[in-house]
């Protein structure tokens, strides 16, 4: 009889707290742009990364980017649409495909936001030295490079895609 598999202590397994953390401070950021902005959390994900980036973009790239599901970005896009927070340009080498930006509106809109939500990370991590602030970011860096994961504007410039 094969010897019976260890136990996961799933409170130390590095994907499931990592993953439990994200979700956390996604929520706690969330309540500020929910209640202030009438914005759920994939539209942020849409505003943040287009406000990210200064070229027009299209849906997959924000999907990819975010690692959120195409119909969810989908839906947010056209919500955020509506609400006049985007705007659709035209592609020029393909007509078919349509690319999005900010809006003045939509501009505003997160410029207005995103100190609030540097001010809320600052709280999160002030349980942080900033040495251990330091060290986090070199940390969660090391595992996003053995994940081949783009980490700079700069490399996502480059490649003009995720």
């Amino acid at each position: 009889m094969p010897p019976a598999p260890e136990r996961l202590d799933l409170f130390k397994f590095a994907p499931f707290r990592l993953n439990r953390l994200a979700a956390e401070v996604s929520a706690a950021l969330a309540s500020d742009y929910r209640e202030r902005y009438g914005l759920d959390i994939p539209e942020w994900r849409v505003l943040a990364t287009l406000g990210f980036r200064h070229d027009a973009l299209s849906a997959q790239y924000i999907a990819q980017c975010t690692r959120t599901h195409k119909s969810t970005i989908s839906r947010a896009v056209t919500a955020l649409l509506e609400r006049r927070l985007l705007e659709r340009v035209e592609n020029a080498e393909d007509r078919r495909e349509f690319r999005l930006r900010l809006s003045r509106k939509g501009k505003a809109l997160y410029e207005e936001l995103v100190p609030r939500l540097q001010l809320k990370e600052r709280e999160i991590m002030s349980c942080l030295s900033a040495q251990e602030r330091a060290a986090f970011d070199r940390l969660i860096g090391k595992i996003e490079a053995s994940l081949d994961l783009i980490q700079t504007s700069e490399e996502a410039d480059a490649k003009e895609a995720y």
